[in-house]
């Protein structure tokens, strides 16, 4: 009879949780989420490569080998061979007879037949025990991969695997019958030993030897069987095994009536062996009844004393509360806690030091305790200490009933929990409130908020606003009075604050020198105007803060809710947005928001996104406006002005897209390549008309480049690249920029003439009051701003202006450029004065670099220059003019 194991429950994938310890359990955790993530590649791997042995066997087979007894031995290994089996109990493990049909297979049909058998086999018998499909494949491919492998082995080492069949018993064939018994069962339980070290996240070693290292004995009974049974065919004709299968069924049936009823016969055994052991149990707990009977009594008055004592010395309040609320016993703890004797306190009840706020609550507990609905009640209460200071408990309280089932008193039991509530207060605090002013943040700010919208949308009539405020220079405030007298100012302000708004409303400081206000339940929109500019009016009042007077002014944002929002971040976002519009406007004022507003702050976001695109696709452009020699009449230079051609919108104005830049900082950046630009052309234009005065080139450098500290190394960077003589670039400064800080800009500026660079200050007289600092700033020019040249012939006063600063520039042997001239009256006036250049409408507007080379041609041309004196660049030259410059 041919024997061998059932391994289906290992191929599953389902083992037994027992089997593994814990230790290995915590390694497996430890290890899962490096192995699991192969183990479903794996799970379909095996599959397929079975599907290509089947194909390669299926093209392999030798099918004039095929006979009747073939089609029976495959019948009978589909039909029963695993179904035919003996269990061993102790080990859960059953006896089949399924691989000993594989393995004469394989020594009577050759591999290619034993592989195509196996994977069939495996496939059918996985429907009992394997629900997943993929699992049944899995099955089916690891046996025939096995067999494959088992069957080209046997023959690569020994030979012909059918010739081997037919040989009479050797050493040959003993050999042979021991390597298909080893390599199928190195194969057969290496495969599923991976998979499961993959799923379990265990050593390959530690799962092999515990699942199916003992499964070896089973695969040498397979493979013996195997061999014995093709010895007998081979040698007494394929119905030696025909007419050993009812042998084989009788003693498979016999073996199964005998072994369950030894099953029944053991049960039996162990049923009354239980009995036995529960009559000893039993008459064991009769004797010690009787022993627990004679020491109750003393038990019942030590657990009384016990008690007593552990009432008298617990750690924690404790005491006996009758019915009516009246102390009946107290201890020490309790006494301590609340600072009154025990006599004191069993002369009062519990309402007499419970906080007022929190006796409500407690006596209903005790009305529900009282009426059977509570057993028990657990709290946290304040009391009132004797000193009159207030005491945070735990207290649990539990009823003790008569025989009847009444309530008699209670049982309680209080625990001080005053330093946690402390500590739990200063988290509140410190998580909802600002720690300088003391006014709520804007986490708490928000939750207020959320709440007076959440009853706006319920009561249509209740209306609110918000105001959003930012103090005017502020930072001017901290840089020169210091933070101590910038914090003394913050507080001022927060206490105005509260000072100007009622009870109901909610004052906050968002950080820094943001505020913000909700005034909630106003009957009017007019009234929250109101309160509005009572606030403007405190907040402009004079400060004497550390023996200075201090004067400021804020800004304010309004929305209002008659808007319609639906979420606190809109209706910040609309204040903020309308505070920012106050600024613009000039600071110091209100401003409401309204639709327009919105509308105006999503076009500038879109601008401000397009902006940051626009250098990188190469949308910006420099424009030329000439500046002219009004003393020679002659082209002098150019001032570069920057252009922006949107794709879409078309050409955009520099009064749109330059202080956006300013506020995003990108002004850096796009004023470093206005500055390499304006100098590479300027300097080509140098090279194709060269002249004893070579042209210059004029570019403003904004407030932000200008506090650059890499400003100077910046210009001389790109003077380097572009080749251009320092003393053709004039930077032109504005006034207000340099009187920001005027010991700081000093100290630049004469960095940058170190250079040899020229310095002009921009729309000269239009900033602050600067004449005082003139003579100490290392400049070249003097800029006259276009206001004043344009009402010359009207206004005295500008004349007068005018005729000042080209007076004053003499004097300090500076020149003079004159903005705006549009009219040859101007022009002829200035020359009058003294003024050296002018530049403006009457000369040309702004143009393009093409434009632009037309207008230097020209003045070439008519000074009387010919071209062909034009000096041609060398290579290097070129090179240099042309190399590429990175931002």
């Amino acid at each position: 009879m041919a024997l061998a194991s059932e391994r289906r429950v290992v191929m599953s994938g389902q083992p037994s949780p027992n089997s593994l310890s814990l230790k290995q359990h915590t390694q497996a955790a430890s290890r899962l989420l490096n192995k699991q993530r192969f183990h479903q590649p794996f799970l379909r791997l095996i599959p397929a490569l079975g599907a290509v042995v089947c194909l390669y066997c299926f093209y392999r087979l030798p099918y004039a080998q095929i006979d009747l007894r073939f089609l029976l031995l495959a019948t009978a290994t589909l039909c029963f061979g695993s179904r035919l089996g003996i269990e061993f109990s102790k080990h859960k493990v059953q006896i089949t007879v399924s691989d000993s049909f594989i393995f004469l297979t394989l020594l009577l049909y050759g591999t290619e037949a034993a592989a195509l058998l196996a994977a069939a086999e495996a496939f059918c018998s996985s429907f009992r025990f394997a629900k997943l499909w993929l699992t049944r494949f899995f099955n089916a491919g690891l046996l025939a991969i096995s067999t494959y492998v088992t069957g080209e082995a046997v023959g690569y080492a020994v030979g012909a695997i059918v010739e081997l069949g037919r040989e009479t018993l050797s050493g040959r064939f003993l050999m042979a019958v021991c390597l298909m018994c080893g390599v199928q069962f190195l194969v057969n339980t290496g495969i599923p030993a991976l998979r499961q070290s993959m799923k379990l996240g265990l050593p390959f070693t530690q799962v092999w030897k515990e699942h199916y290292l003992w499964t070896s004995v089973t695969y040498l009974a397979g493979a013996t069987a195997a061999g014995v049974t093709a010895r007998l065919v081979n040698g007494y004709s394929f119905y030696a095994l025909v007419v050993m299968v009812p042998v084989i069924t009788i003693i498979y049936f016999t073996y199964q009536s005998y072994r369950k009823q030894l099953q029944s016969t053991l049960e039996q055994a162990e049923q009354a062996e239980r009995h036995a052991e529960e009559q000893r149990v039993i008459t064991q707990a009769l004797r010690e009844s009787v022993e627990e009977q004679k020491v109750i009594g003393v038990a019942l008055k030590k657990s009384e004393e016990h008690f007593r004592s552990a009432f008298d010395y617990a750690a924690v309040g404790m005491a006996l509360v009758g019915t009516d609320g009246r102390w009946l016993s107290v201890n020490n703890s309790l006494c301590k806690l609340v600072g009154y004797s025990e006599q004191e306190l069993l002369q009062t009840n519990f309402q007499s030091i419970t906080h007022p706020d929190d006796l409500g609550a407690n006596l209903t507990d005790l009305y529900q305790m009282l009426a059977g609905k509570m057993v028990t009640s657990t709290r946290e209460k304040r009391y009132i200490h004797k000193e009159g200071r207030v005491v945070w408990a735990t207290v649990s309280a539990s009823s003790v009933f008569d025989e009847h089932g009444k309530p008699m008193h209670f049982i309680l039991q209080a625990q001080d929990i005053t330093e946690r509530k402390q500590a739990e207060e200063q988290l509140h605090r410190a998580a909802f409130y600002d720690a300088l002013t003391g006014l709520p943040n804007r986490v708490l700010f928000t939750d207020h908020l959320r709440l007076t919208l959440e009853r706006a949308k319920q009561h249509r009539d209740h209306l609110f606003a918000v105001l959003f405020l930012d103090i005017d220079r502020f930072k001017n405030i901290n840089d020169s009075l210091g933070h101590m007298v910038g914090d003394q100012l913050l507080v001022a302000v927060a206490q105005r604050l509260q000072g100007c708004v009622r009870p109901e409303d909610t004052v906050s400081r968002f950080g820094g020198d943001e505020f913000a206000v909700l005034l909630n339940g106003v009957k009017h929109s007019a009234d929250a105007l109101a309160i509005t500019e009572r606030i403007l009016r405190e907040i402009e009042a004079p400060c004497r803060l550390s023996g200075f007077d201090v004067f400021t002014s804020t800004s304010i944002g309004v929305a209002l809710s008659v808007v319609g929002y639906d979420t606190t971040e809109e209706i910040l976002r609309d204040a903020d947005t309308a505070m920012y519009r106050a600024k613009e406007q000039g600071k110091g004022r209100f401003e409401v928001f309204d639709k327009i507003m919105h509308a105006r702050a999503v076009s500038r976001l879109k601008l401000e996104s397009d902006l940051r695109q626009a250098l990188e696709r190469g949308e910006f452009e420099v424009y030329y406006q000439p500046i002219i020699n009004l003393e020679a009449g002659g082209l002098s230079g150019f001032e570069a002005l920057l252009r922006w051609h949107h794709p879409e919108r078309g050409l955009i104005s520099p009064a749109d897209f330059i202080p956006v830049a300013e506020d995003t900082e990108l002004i850096i950046p796009i004023g470093e390549w206005v500055l390499y630009e304006a100098c590479r052309q300027v300097r080509e234009w140098q090279f194709a008309y060269p002249a004893d005065a070579p042209l210059t080139i004029s570019v403003n450098l904004s407030g932000k480049q200008f506090k650059q500290p890499d400003l100077v190394g910046q210009v001389k960077r790109i003077l380097y690249q572009t080749g251009l003589e320092a003393g053709c670039l004039r930077l032109e400064i504005t006034e207000s920029m340099i009187m920001e800080d005027a010991e700081a800009a000093t100290a630049m500026l004469r960095q940058l003439r170190s250079l040899n660079v020229q310095l002009s200050i921009d729309d000269f007289g239009t900033g602050y009051s600067s004449l005082s600092y003139l003579h100490r700033f290392p400049v070249n020019i003097l800029k006259i701003d276009r206001s004043f040249v344009g009402r010359m012939s009207m206004d005295e006063e500008s004349l007068g202006i005018v005729e000042t600063i080209i007076t004053l520039a003499s004097k300090l042997k500076m020149d003079v450029v004159a903005e705006g001239i549009e009219t040859v009256e101007q022009e002829q006036k200035l020359k009058t004065l003294g003024c050296h250049y002018g530049q403006g409408y009457l000369f040309s507007q702004p143009v393009s670099a093409e434009a632009a080379i037309a207008l230097v041609d020209e003045d070439w041309q008519r000074r009387g220059l010919a071209c062909v004196g034009a000096v041609v660049p060398s290579q290097d030259e070129v090179e240099l003019l042309s190399g590429a410059y990175s931002m």
